[in-house]
């Protein structure tokens, strides 16, 4: 499994709940996208279900660890997809292609925890379920949820991924032990960018880090898009106000293409990122327009997928709206 780097403090958590015998059965992972929360819940599920296996794994391991030998046969299983006794649920793909998922985990699926809980776990006494994410769920499958976490079976966990904790019901959350992630510090998101993309150029490798601001997955997602070349477009229109729109009429020909379809989809959330980074600095009235030119980029950017929007009038628009930060419009 790839490497769990700065969250040391959440595995501390986990791993002291865990080895003092007082291990909450529903744990909720919160934080920003991108941070390694699924990835601390594939982690900690191994670990749970390997000691439960064999105990003698953590008399060879670090408290602050999660790590697992490598050829370790419940680890195989887990790779392999094929443990018994581990359920995941996330939503399904609406196609053969696997290109698209479903709007969200429906009551369906979740009613499959039922008929794993019909059976006694095959392995141990230990039983894992990992739900990504729990925002996902649809209002009757989150109160099916409720029912299995209120009395689970002897020996079950639930490991529930949350991006935004704040909107999940109450009744859920407080049934929950709620465990953290916060932003990582740039040398951990380069470690990870790095582990993932080793042919990676040192200046693709610096504009990633500066795009995930904390969040590795974030800035995974644009690996490949060149997306140094389109932060300097942007930040080209910013600086000059592009008063005779020969730049945003550039950028939007560039994106509209069918071969540019992953940038086109990159630049519909850095120009909302963008305007937001710039609110920050500024104060009054000058921070009430960037506000409101970042309510109008951040809904455009939303229905340009939604509607299908055309995209060389989408770019076009956007820009504009990145223009207007230029010292002379705000």
């Amino acid at each position: 499994m790839s490497q769990l780097l700065g969250h040391d403090t959440a595995i501390k958590a986990f791993r002291y709940a865990e080895d003092s015998g007082r291990l909450h059965h529903a744990w909720l992972l919160t934080g920003a996208k991108g941070l390694g929360k699924r990835l601390f819940a594939d982690r900690a599920a191994a670990w749970l279900l390997a000691n439960a296996v064999n105990p003698d794994i953590r008399k060879n391991t670090a408290s602050d660890s999660l790590d697992i030998p490598e050829g370790n046969p419940t680890l195989s299983l887990i790779k392999a997809g094929s443990h018994p006794d581990l359920l995941r649920l996330e939503r399904l793909f609406r196609d053969s292609k696997e290109q698209e998922r479903a709007r969200n985990i429906t009551v369906d699926q979740v009613r499959t925890i039922q008929k794993l809980f019909a059976t006694t776990p095959a392995l141990s006494f230990r039983r894992v379920v990992i739900i990504d994410s729990i925002d996902d769920l649809e209002r009757s499958a989150a109160n099916a949820l409720l029912k299995n976490l209120e009395e689970p079976p002897a020996g079950t966990i639930f490991f529930l991924i949350s991006h935004a904790a704040g909107r999940l019901l109450p009744t859920i959350r407080s049934r929950c032990r709620i465990l953290s992630f916060h932003l990582l510090e740039d040398n951990f998101v380069a470690q990870i960018l790095r582990h993932h993309l080793p042919d990676i150029t040192a200046e693709e490798l610096a504009s990633l880090v500066k795009i995930s601001q904390g969040a590795a997955g974030y800035g995974l997602r644009f690996a490949g898009l060149d997306m140094a070349e389109l932060d300097n477009a942007i930040e080209n229109i910013v600086k000059t106000g592009d008063r005779d729109f020969l730049l945003r009429s550039k950028l939007a020909q560039s994106l509209s293409l069918k071969s540019a379809q992953g940038r086109y989809e990159a630049f519909l959330e850095r120009a909302p990122s963008r305007i937001s980074a710039e609110a920050r600095s500024l104060k009054g009235e000058k921070l009430a327009q960037a506000i409101h030119l970042w309510e109008k980029a951040r809904q455009l950017g939303n229905e340009a997928v939604l509607f299908s929007l055309d995209p060389q009038a989408t770019v076009f628009t956007l820009a504009g709206f990145l223009a207007r930060l230029a010292p002379t419009h705000i």
